[in-house]
Formats: C-alpha cells, sequence, structure tokens
C-alpha cells in the first residue's frame, strides 16, 4: 500500500495493551470453570469482559504507539486460548461433538509446525491479514451462539444455525495469521 506507515513496534514489556492481554489470558481458565460447571450467564460475560480487552488493546496500541513483540505474542494466543477453553467445556457438556475439537485444534498445530519450518528456512513470522482476524471473530463468536441454542432448545431455532455458520466460515477460512505473502529474513 503506498502511503502507509509501517508501525514501530517496541520491545517494551510494561504497557497497558499488554496488561489488558494479561488480564484476559488470566480470564481463560475462569471462563472454562464456569462453562464446565454450566454457569453460561457468568461463562458469556466473561466472554464479553474478554472481548472487551481485547478490542482496547488492540486500539489503545495503535493510537498510542504502544505495540510490542510481547503483544503480538499475547493478543493471538489469548483468542486462541478462549476458542480451546469454549470448546473443551462446550464438548465435556456434550454441547458440541468432540471431532469438531479436534479438527479446530489440530488445524491450529499444523499452522503451528508450519511456522515453524518456515522460520527454519528463514522466513518471518506469518503475517496477520484481515482473512486470518475475520476467521479467529468467527470462532470467537460461534460458540456462544452455539451454546444458548444445546442447552435451551427452544432458542435452538436461531442461535444454532447461525453459531455454525460462523463456526464452519470462521474454520474454513484457513485464516489465523497466514497471508499469501512471506517474507524472507535477509541472512
Amino acid at each position: 500500500m503506498a502511503g502507509a506507515e509501517v508501525p514501530i513496534i517496541s520491545s517494551r514489556v510494561l504497557t497497558l495493551p499488554n496488561l489488558l492481554s494479561a488480564l484476559r489470558l488470566t480470564l481463560v481458565p475462569v471462563f472454562l470453570v464456569l462453562l464446565v460447571r454450566g454457569a453460561d450467564a457468568w461463562a458469556l460475560l466473561v466472554l464479553l469482559v474478554a472481548s472487551l480487552t481485547d478490542y482496547l488493546d488492540g486500539v489503545i496500541a495503535r493510537r498510542f504507539n504502544q505495540i510490542t513483540r510481547l503483544g503480538q505474542l499475547l493478543d493471538p494466543a489469548a483468542d486462541r486460548l478462549y476458542i480451546f477453553a469454549a470448546l473443551l467445556g462446550l464438548a465435556w457438556r456434550d454441547l458440541v461433538p468432540w471431532w469438531i475439537v479436534l479438527i479446530v485444534i489440530g488445524r491450529d498445530v499444523f499452522l503451528l509446525g508450519l511456522g515453524i519450518v518456515l522460520a527454519s528456512h528463514g522466513y518471518g513470522p506469518l503475517p496477520v491479514n484481515l482473512l486470518g482476524k475475520a476467521a479467529t471473530f468467527c470462532l470467537f463468536y460461534a460458540l456462544p451462539l452455539i451454546m444458548p441454542g444445546q442447552a435451551f432448545p427452544m432458542l435452538g431455532w436461531w442461535s444454532l444455525p447461525i453459531g455454525w455458520a460462523f463456526g464452519i466460515w470462521g474454520h474454513s477460512c484457513i485464516g489465523g495469521p497466514e497471508s499469501s505473502t512471506l517474507s524472507r529474513r535477509p541472512g
């Protein structure tokens, strides 16, 4: 893109966006426990707080030039952990089939392995792109939509089709941080 400003990536650790990401990470086990115990309203509240902190850390990082290497690791890790926790919690309660858990986790393990192989051949990390963000968004919001339809059949007529559509689309976009453009590291 012509004229696009390249953000400066800092090695700082103590920034407000990193603290928000750390808070989001500490809430993952709380979310999972609430979900497994069937406290769905509380689990959804934790997920709402996590979503809000996810949004805020990105806005603050870009607005105040606080993009950090640590933040680039914590933010997507937190997103993936919430997706995994939601899948595991819902599967534990037999609201989502275990084969879906295996497919989603298998996909991420594949992408992690691909990133390691590419790094060993001198390529930089897989860059984040809009398709990857859209896929994560869909997976992040599909599970809370599926949950009420499974737990309360009278809501299933609308929540299940929408939730499964989000989930299928999000998973089918080999989204994540992939991109068709990889840059080779110098040297």
